[in-house]
């Protein structure tokens, strides 16, 4: 018998598909094929939405420090978040190595199997399953599952073998990433563009560690694993800062580019892919570990339905129904703010415009929803309440019938539908769900802050699939049947 889930990838987007698909009890290997995680951080921190998924699991406050940015930035124009109505912090100067390593042990304490050290080299689909072949330590080996997961990168081995298109633009800049040791450079967190269209930024990790991030025009794009050297990466920072960090050494560093891509499907038979191996793009923000995070919870619940022989017709497909425009949007306003932040002085008007823009609470609101993440809506068909398809806010608080408050991320921490019931329709408005309640938890109680959603209000019933989107609401919308159907099966 074939387990559920091989997911090929351990870092912190296949470490959360892992445990969603285990909260859901679907066995789950990850095949990584580092030994050992390196402990090098790329994103050193995610966005608003991304911090309130984790807060879903009760995985937010594991993660022990850390601060909130009030100061964001659409392609280095800054807009201060504390103006807007609605939170859209992000969690800033979080090494990324801390998420994986809270990701994995939430995963361990799941059961999730995990074979370091793995290379998967192949695989081959029949109706019934997925075998992968791997080179591992002991030598060559195979293994079966339900469904291939590629959590694997950019240049993803599992898209690759799955023949899945990745259409996008060839790299025109290269940056250089570096954390140095000992150079003790003042902060420049958002960055600060240089004359001649180059950028440098700057943000102390910790006491006597600098994260470094270069754009100098005619930087090579092509960088090859391995190639980049310290001597370079201290010139190149000497050239556009007048500083000299010669002295300083480098912990890790990288070379990175403006590439694009994205891959054509999400899902090819029994094989997925999520994170960057589903889009590629300039690094802007942690938009794509955000948007990545999110894909995972967006397929998680979904999969897991399918291997468990719960999901209604077409479930699985609404991952790339979902995310696909997600992915789409993301590297539309990568690249966009890559123009504005990376271009010379010919992009100053653009820029002076836009920062007028940013003065207007409505145009400030739209782009930092975009690069936040609350501003994801799914379309989920015509008409309905403003909040259909969109998250319903976790910080909200419900007043329980024992007179205890929940919040709604409370509510979805064991990463099943929740039905929300408030008003006077009480039990009598959860009836029709009585046949799913093995998959979606009833709630009663009555809402603590009736405009914390903005205009729309927030309805009294409410059905939230388990990545936190609105799937109904009532007394008006459609049936609250027809919607149990659709996004959680035949009832029982």
């Amino acid at each position: 018998m074939s387990q559920g889930v091989i997911i090929v990838g351990a870092g912190p987007v296949g470490l959360m598909l892992a445990g969603e698909l285990r909260l859901a009890g679907v066995d789950v290997v990850v095949y990584e094929k580092l030994p050992a995680a390196t402990g090098e951080s790329r994103g050193l921190g995610f966005t608003a939405r991304t911090a309130e998924i984790l807060d879903q699991r009760g995985l937010l406050a594991r993660l022990g420090e850390f601060r909130w940015g009030r100061q964001g930035h659409f392609g280095g124009v800054r807009i201060d978040f504390g103006e807007l109505a609605e939170n859209h912090f992000g969690v800033m100067g979080l090494p990324q190595s801390r998420t994986e390593e809270l990701l994995e042990k939430w995963c361990t304490e799941l059961g999730v199997t995990f074979r370091h050290g793995c290379e998967v080299t192949g695989y081959t689909e029949t109706d019934e399953q997925v075998v992968i072949g791997f080179e591992g330590p002991d030598g060559p080996g195979q293994d079966s599952a339900l469904y291939l997961v590629g959590c694997d990168g950019s240049r993803s081995t599992v898209r690759t073998l799955a023949g899945i298109d990745f259409p996008g633009l060839a790299a025109t800049r290269g940056m250089y990433l570096a954390d140095v040791v000992g150079a003790g450079l003042r902060m420049r967190p958002i960055g600060e563009r240089v004359p001649g269209g180059g950028m440098v930024l700057s943000v102390t990790l910790e006491p006597g560690v600098d994260r470094i991030v270069i754009h100098e025009p005619g930087i090579r794009p092509d960088h090859g694993v391995g190639e980049l050297t310290f001597t370079e990466v201290a010139d190149a920072w000497q050239r556009m800062t007048g500083e000299s960090v010669h002295h300083a050494s480098a912990r890790w560093m990288t070379a990175l580019t403006n590439a694009t891509g994205q891959a054509a499907q999400y899902r090819r038979g029994r094989v997925l892919v999520v994170g960057d191996a589903a889009h590629d793009h300039a690094p802007l923000g942690a938009q794509g570990l955000s948007v990545g995070l999110q894909d995972a919870v967006n397929l998680g619940w979904k999969l897991a339905a399918t291997v468990n022989g719960r999901a209604p017709e077409g479930l699985l497909d609404t991952y790339h129904d979902e995310r696909h425009p997600v992915g789409a949007e993301l590297i539309r306003n990568t690249l966009a703010q890559s123009l504005l932040y990376l271009s010379g002085e010919e992009m100053e008007p653009l820029r002076a415009v836009m920062r007028e823009l940013v003065e207007v609470p409505e145009a400030a609101r739209h782009l930092a929803g975009q690069v936040s993440g609350l501003d994801v809506r799914y379309d989920l068909g015509a008409g309905g309440h403003p909040l259909l398809g969109a998250r319903l806010d976790p910080a909200l608080e419900l007043t329980r019938p024992d007179g205890a408050r929940t919040r709604v991320a409370e509510l979805l921490h064991a990463a099943r539908g929740v039905l929300v019931v408030t008003g006077a329709a009480g039990a009598q408005a959860a009836e029709p769900a009585r046949g799913w309640t093995d998959r979606v938890d009833v709630v009663t109680g009555s809402w603590n802050r009736a405009d914390a959603a903005g205009p729309a209000g927030i309805p009294e019933t409410v059905l939230l699939r388990p990545d936190g989107h609105v799937a109904w609401t009532g007394p008006q919308d459609a049936e609250l049947r027809t919607a149990l159907e659709r996004w959680f099966g035949t009832a029982v």
